[in-house]
């Protein structure tokens, strides 16, 4: 018998001092069976990092040809893609290829070090890609926060966040592994 995704409602109000984006997104988020509530916390910290009007969740996981997260533009080119996870080198070259501009959030500790080694020399020719890393502690830290209905905020200044979810506050400062010029930040 196939299992179900569990749906997760959340209300993501973000405050970026960075780039100056102040909004509040109200998401339904279906979690994959096979997903961890790291990923999907990971996730969600994802789409804060790179709040906009038109940022979607995709189908993800029971998709392999889509990213976690994208956005379009009005006219259907992908402006930003953003991966979760350790891709492959095929899955990185093909959505760089696909995108304008692409993120890519890895955690895990030392086996995300493992695949950034492997990958990081083939990745250096891509000007649209960014590529940063979460301590494990942080992300542990955000999955004991996961709930079905959740409020959360996440605020970003100077490259650090602070995320809370109802009352816990987890404070991640994520680590840039790779910068390109076109990369958005």
């Amino acid at each position: 018998m196939a299992l179900n995704a569990t749906i997760h409602k959340v209300e993501l109000s973000v405050s970026d001092m960075d780039r100056h984006y102040y909004e509040t997104h109200k998401l339904t988020v279906a979690k994959h069976p096979s997903e961890t509530n790291e990923r999907l916390m990971l996730r969600l910290v994802a789409f804060a990092m790179m709040a906009h009007e038109q940022l979607e969740m995709t189908k993800g996981l029971s998709t392999d040809d889509e990213p976690d997260i994208w956005r379009k533009s009005l006219s259907g080119e992908l402006e930003l893609s953003v991966l979760l996870g350790s891709p492959s080198e095929k899955v990185v070259r093909q959505t760089c290829n696909k995108s304008r501009s692409v993120l890519i959030c890895t955690y895990g500790g030392r086996a995300a070090e493992i695949w950034w080694d492997k990958i990081r020399s083939s990745t250096t020719r891509f000007d649209n890609l960014k590529v940063v890393n979460f301590a494990e502690s942080a992300t542990a830290e955000l999955a004991e926060q996961a709930g079905r209905s959740m409020r959360m905020q996440v605020n970003i200044q100077d490259g650090e966040l602070m995320v809370s979810v109802d009352d816990a506050i987890t404070y991640i400062t994520p680590v840039i592994w790779q910068q390109s010029e076109l990369a958005e930040a």
